[in-house]
Formats: structure tokens, sequence, C-alpha cells
């Protein structure tokens, strides 16, 4: 990614700076327990306030992304607030137009899915009766018994409606309804005061650094920003176009739901394997129950494997490459731990949060092989 296009933290004019007297240097403990400090605070802040915090998180995030396009506005002669301005319209925009274009579609497989909700059930019921019967055939009456297999044939077809149920009070609930609203109405707000002042914001922060650090903090957070600019609009990228994909070709297979599995299958893909394989575990089942030959589960096997090898040999390396330094196992644990700790803001958080550790812990490993720790010779 050329340098341009990356939120690269330029170090501000020095103000000349008067001398510290003798005796005024701050000392060991000071400077451990101002770090300790402001950990603790940031994790009571996050823990208080995460309930609330999601919407300003998606507000940041959207303008860090949004500052490069809207930096060369400027360039052009465009004024900050008009620019940033310009560029919230823009998202706004593209949002409401996707969401008009696809939201007939999505109510009618939706529609679809619960009419068809007792249809699955039944074959599920039929399918677990007849494993059963063949494990009896096979192992006999004193392993799987009838009573056994009255059993889970019958509960297997029960899980789908409790899944369905489930979903559906997760997605009608009040607190994700108020979620919902407070990020829909409050991001593009917050997003647009924090992209016009995105400049100011940076030139403050770096201003608070301390003196004695302030170099080694710069070169840290610009590989930070290196590797999290590259990771969020690659992946980004790379989500939209699987999901386009996707959603295009099991519509086209005419699976069921193919529309909103496809779509589930590209936007989860910023999670390494859970959005493959949540997805194409959904299609095979799907195309499992509607379709009575197995020609219609090849083709839909087909789409999703050459949507893996679009994924893993061209989207991917072509977006990404080597410039994200975040290994997949990371990703995932980190998405994982901050969804566990903070909830859907953790989630948010996750990536950033890996991506200044992997940078922190990479250059704590260079210090710590150039200390004596490492390079001191074996005792006689």
């Amino acid at each position: 990614m050329p340098a341009d296009d990356q939120n690269v933290f330029v170090s501000p004019p020095e103000t000349p700076q008067v001398p510290p007297g003798p005796g005024f240097h701050a000392t060991r403990t000071q400077r451990v327990t101002l770090i300790i400090g402001l950990l603790v605070a940031l994790w009571l802040m996050l823990d208080l306030f995460a309930s609330v915090l999601a919407p300003f998180v998606a507000a940041a995030v959207l303008a860090y992304a949004l500052d490069p396009p809207t930096t060369q506005l400027t360039r052009l002669g465009l004024p900050r607030g008009a620019a940033a301005l310009l560029m919230m319209i823009a998202v706004i925009a593209g949002v409401l137009l996707f969401a008009l274009l696809l939201y007939p579609l999505v109510v009618v497989q939706i529609g679809l899915l619960v009419h068809r909700i007792p249809q699955y059930a039944t074959l599920v019921q039929g399918w677990a009766r007849e494993v059963l019967t063949h494990l009896q055939d096979n192992f006999g009456p004193d392993v799987v018994n009838d009573k056994l297999r009255d059993l889970v044939s019958g509960q297997a077809g029960s899980m789908l409606s409790i899944l369905l149920s489930t979903v559906t009070g997760v997605i009608g609930g009040s607190f994700a309804i108020f979620n919902l609203l407070s990020i829909a109405i409050v991001t593009p707000v917050v997003g647009f005061y924090l992209l016009r002042d995105w400049p100011k914001v940076v030139h403050m922060v770096d201003s608070w650094l301390p003196h004695r650090y302030r170099d080694v903090i710069r070169a840290q957070a610009r590989e930070v920003d290196r590797i999290l600019s590259a990771w969020v609009r690659g992946q980004a990228l790379c989500c939209l176009l699987l999901a386009l994909y996707y959603a295009a070709s099991l519509t086209v297979a005419g699976l069921d739901l193919g529309l909103i599995v496809g779509l589930m299958a590209g936007l989860l893909s910023f999670i390494p394997y859970v959005g493959s394989i949540t997805g194409g575990v959904t299609a095979i089942g799907l195309a499992l129950a509607q379709y009575p030959l197995w020609r219609g589960v090849m083709v839909v096997g087909g789409i999703l494997v050459i949507g893996q090898i679009l994924e893993g040999y061209v989207i991917y390396p072509r977006f990404l490459g080597d410039r994200v330094e975040l290994p997949a196992v990371w990703v995932i644990f980190a998405l994982f731990a901050g969804g566990a700790a903070f909830g859907f803001l953790g989630v948010m958080l996750a990536v950033p949060v890996a991506a200044t550790i992997g940078v922190l812990a990479r250059f704590w490993l260079r210090r710590y092989l150039e200390s004596p720790l490492y390079l001191d010779p074996p005792s006689a």
C-alpha cells in the first residue's frame, strides 16, 4: 500500500523546549506507575461503558478507514469539513442502496425459511431414523434400541424449531434493536466529526508523547498503522468480493436461502475459516434437504470449492498479500477473547489490539535478542 494511502503518524513541528533543571528526571517507578495506571483506567472504562461504546468505536474505525480518501480530497482543494461530509454521505448512500436492493430478496428468503422449517424437520427426522436403523442392524439392539432411535429422531427434528426460535429472539430482542439503532444513528454523526478532526486528533495525541520515548513510540505507531490499515481495507474488500460471489453463485444454482447463506459466508470471512466452514456446512445441508439427487449437491459443492480457490489463490494474495503480519490463529483467538471479555465491543477492538500487541511483541523480541540477557556467553 502506498505511503499516501496510510494513516501515517507524521511528526508535528517541534516546539522549543526549555531543558529541565538538574535532578528533573522521571524515575523508573514513575514510568511503570504511569503505564499501569493508564492500562487500569482503560480497562475500567471498557468494563463500565462497554454497553454504550460500540457506536463510538465503530465511528472511530470508520474515520480511520476513510481518512486516506478524505486527505486526497483535501489535496485537491476541498476543505476538510466538506471532504469529510462528502465521504460520509457516500458511505451512507452506498449502505442504503445496498439495503434497498437486498431487502426484498432477504425478506422473501426469510419467509421461505419459516415456511419450510417443518419440511426440513421432517427430513432431518427421517435421516436420523435411517442412520440409527442402519446402526441397529450392524451392531444389534443392545447398542441401539428402538427407544433410543425414536428419541433421537424426534429430538433431531425439534432442534430446528428451537434454533429458529432462538435466532428470532436474539434478532428481535429490545437490547439488540437498541444497539442496532444506536449504531445506525450515532455512528455516522460521530464518524463525521472524528473524520473532520482526524489530523488534529493525531497531532494532539502525538504532542502528549513523552520526549524520551517519542521516536520509539512513533516508529511502533507507524508499524501498527501499516499492518492495521492493510488488514482493515484488504479484509473489507475480500469479504465484499466473497459475499458477492457466494450470494450470486448459490442464488443462480437455485439453492433455497442461497442469497442469505452466501452473504453470511462472505461477511464472516473476516474470521479465518469461520465464514467458509459455516457457509459450506449450511449450504451443503440445505442442498441435501432440497435436491433429491446428488447432482444438485455436487453443484453446490463445486461452487464452494471454487470459492475456496478464489479466496486462497486470487483474492487474499491480491488484496492482503504479505503486508498483514497477523497469523490466522492469533486473529481467531483475539476475536473470541474480545467477545468473551466485552461482547460486541470486544470483537470490534480485537484486531486493532491484536495488531498492537503483535508489533510490541516483535519490538521487545528484537530488544531482547540484542540485549545481554540473550547475548551473555555461558559461564565457564
